[in-house]
């Protein structure tokens, strides 16, 4: 029996769709989710600059004493993982390779879209990924950078929403794709508007909730599982900005009463 927390980053509340996930198919798994939303959006900084800020938000997760790592951001996923992992005693997991496997295994036409910010579009990690396992599989990649904002501002459910979705979604109208994964997990928060523009045909994938799938093999895997089923996993969420519109997207997104997000600063993080 494994009682420590499961550790969760992200660039901001993007990842709680990932933790959302997490309380649905780990109910007796403690958690533990820090957001950098002090310094987000992720997506167009530097690499090097991405890599640094995810190495801050790693080593405060480890003084939690997690028995693992999960990557919930897209950004810090394909610039950072792959670095940061090797150095690491626990498992780690990131979302892009879980969300690449399930689209190969959707699509019927090998058509897919990806759409994610500009720092994951550019580094072509979803497209590498997916190309690795199947050449022949056609990837259409679109940077839609504005969903973020619209997430972390809180307008994703506000009419304004489904104007910037059709709006930037506009490129794969005729695109024939059948397949879309949502490669930022602040992504599924607008996922109603994104199915209603592409219509039902287009199946979409959730990196974040596959990711949490991987989680769960894993934890069998090391046998690092919380075994007492006497136990609600609890929930510890922390900001690196101002708690207030953190708590109330993710009460509001989690469904979760009394939900207090603690401000740290993990700058000192070294």
């Amino acid at each position: 029996m494994n009682k420590q927390p499961i550790g969760f980053l992200d660039s901001g509340v993007g990842g709680l769709t990932v933790v959302k996930e997490a309380l649905r198919q780990l109910p007796h798994e403690d958690i533990v989710f820090i957001g950098d939303q002090a310094r987000l959006p992720y997506g167009p900084r530097p690499a090097q600059q991405v890599q640094a800020f995810t190495w801050q938000l790693t080593r405060f997760l480890l003084k939690q004493n997690i028995k693992m790592l999960v990557f919930a951001c897209n950004t810090a996923t394909a610039d950072a993982l792959e670095i940061i992992k090797p150095q690491l005693q626990i498992p780690v997991v990131g979302v892009i390779l879980p969300g690449a496997r399930a689209a190969i295994k959707a699509t019927k036409n090998r058509r897919i879209g990806v759409i994610a910010t500009e720092g994951t579009i550019k580094s072509a990690a979803y497209q590498q990924a997916i190309q690795r396992r199947d050449p022949q599989l056609q990837v259409l990649s679109l940077a839609v950078p504005k969903f973020v904002t619209l997430v972390e501002s809180g307008q994703y459910n506000r009419p304004i929403a489904r104007k910037i979705v059709a709006e930037m979604l506009q490129p794969f109208v005729g695109s024939g794709i059948d397949t879309l994964i949502l490669g930022c997990t602040h992504y599924p928060l607008l996922r109603p508007l994104i199915q209603d523009f592409l219509g039902p045909e287009v199946q979409l994938i959730d990196s974040g909730a596959e990711a949490v799938s991987e989680v769960s093999v894993l934890l069998d895997y090391f046998e690092i599982t919380n075994q007492n089923l006497a136990h609600h996993g609890q929930a510890h969420f922390y900001t690196t900005a101002s708690p207030k519109m953190f708590d109330q997207i993710a009460s509001d997104w989690l469904d979760l009463r009394d939900l207090k997000a603690q401000q740290v600063n993990v700058t000192q993080e070294e």
